[in-house]
């Protein structure tokens, strides 16, 4: 077992410990991964490559036989241990051998478990004879994976800079003949033709109104002079993500878009500046928030300052108002900042940094600039 997986595999037994779990089920696809190496991508909320089951002495990767070779190349080190009939029909004879004991008390990732599956698999365990208890737990791996290595920075880093080296040759094509569709599809085809392995997320282009929507879906609307056009784009390298915004207008500015756009700037700024170990996120989202108070439009301003970005796009932790993410900042934790105006009928503006915490401060790692 290579030393990355050894180290996160004592973590979250460690952790199981703690929580009196005798054995864990894993289920989120990008957890399995941290944790064994296995790369199958589930294609649905309601489809799996498979799960893992950690004990304290055993791991197994469960899956069937589409990934079976796969897991076998990939986790050498795990038993592979291949379902034809499902995990909820396997699990059973798999805790009946194990080697530590039929486990009394069996975690589960009760943010990805449908009911469905929990319904199946408690019922297998009844039908089985086995005194053994569901547990839910949340978030029992990504406590761990909050903190990035040296290797996990170094991939985030190659994927930011493939997405931003794919952004800065599309500049150079942008013209107001060109639909939001036209230019997002160029976008994505730079960054796959650059060596990205899949977008982080639907690459967003939306010109004028439509940039009044967050998560605009582009169009059939071409892109005017004048008008904002916000882009949030992304690459997925090596299994990991990169998230960036920036909004520009081809040609003069017109309207409201410098008052808007300086005003965002400076939110953005004054908030990458707070960040350090120590402080933590709610904070740093209000220094966002009072910034554009104090320019009149925090009331445009409706989502989350940013978000934790890593083998997920979205993942802890969540600079937010919200008092129960609030959560300590520590060094090498690696996350977004983007604060954004929205209004509608005319547009909005969104400027948004990947930001490495640093025993000093921040490291923005983003090398394009906010400006453009």
């Amino acid at each position: 077992m290579n030393d990355f997986i050894k180290s996160r595999i004592v973590s979250l037994r460690k952790a199981m410990a703690e929580s009196r779990i005798d054995a864990q089920l894993v289920l989120i696809e990008e957890n399995r991964r941290y944790l064994s190496g296995f790369t199958g991508e589930d294609t649905g909320y309601d489809e799996s490559a498979g799960a893992l089951l950690i004990t304290g002495k055993e791991c197994f990767v469960l899956t069937d036989t589409r990934y079976e070779l796969q897991a076998q190349q990939e986790c050498k080190e795990f038993q592979v241990i291949v379902y034809k009939k499902g995990l909820s029909q396997e699990l059973p004879k798999v805790l009946s051998g194990l080697e530590g004991g039929i486990p009394g008390r069996l975690g589960y990732e009760k943010r990805k478990m449908t009911c469905d599956q929990f319904e199946a698999i408690q019922s297998e365990i009844e039908k089985s004879g086995l005194a053994t208890t569901l547990v839910g737990n949340k978030e029992i791996v990504e406590q761990f994976r909050l903190i990035k290595s040296d290797s996990e920075i170094h991939a985030l880093k190659n994927a930011l800079a493939l997405a931003e080296d794919a952004f800065s040759g599309l500049l150079e094509s942008l013209s107001p003949t060109m639909t939001e569709t036209d230019v997002a599809w160029s976008l994505e085809k730079r960054m796959r033709e650059a060596g990205a392995q899949a977008v982080s997320f639907p690459v967003i282009v939306a010109a004028g109104p439509n940039a009044a929507l967050p998560h605009a879906i582009p169009g059939a609307d071409t892109i005017q002079s004048g008008q904002p056009i916000l882009f949030d784009w992304g690459a997925r390298r090596n299994g990991y993500c990169s998230d960036t915004s920036r909004t520009i207008t081809l040609g003069k500015p017109g309207g409201p878009f410098e008052k808007i756009f300086n005003a965002v700037y400076d939110a953005q700024q004054r908030a990458t500046e707070a960040i350090r170990p120590g402080a933590y996120t709610q904070d740093i989202d209000a220094i966002a928030r009072e910034t554009l108070q104090h320019k009149g439009l925090e009331r445009y301003f409706g989502h989350g300052l940013g978000h934790g970005v890593g083998l997920a796009i979205h993942e802890p932790p969540s600079l937010s108002p919200v008092a129960e993410r609030n959560t300590r900042i520590e060094e090498n934790m690696v996350f977004t900042v983007e604060p954004g105006v929205y209004i509608p009928g005319w547009g909005g503006v969104r400027l948004e940094n990947m930001v490495l915490v640093r025993h000093d401060g921040p490291e923005v790692l983003n090398r394009l600039p906010l400006r453009l």
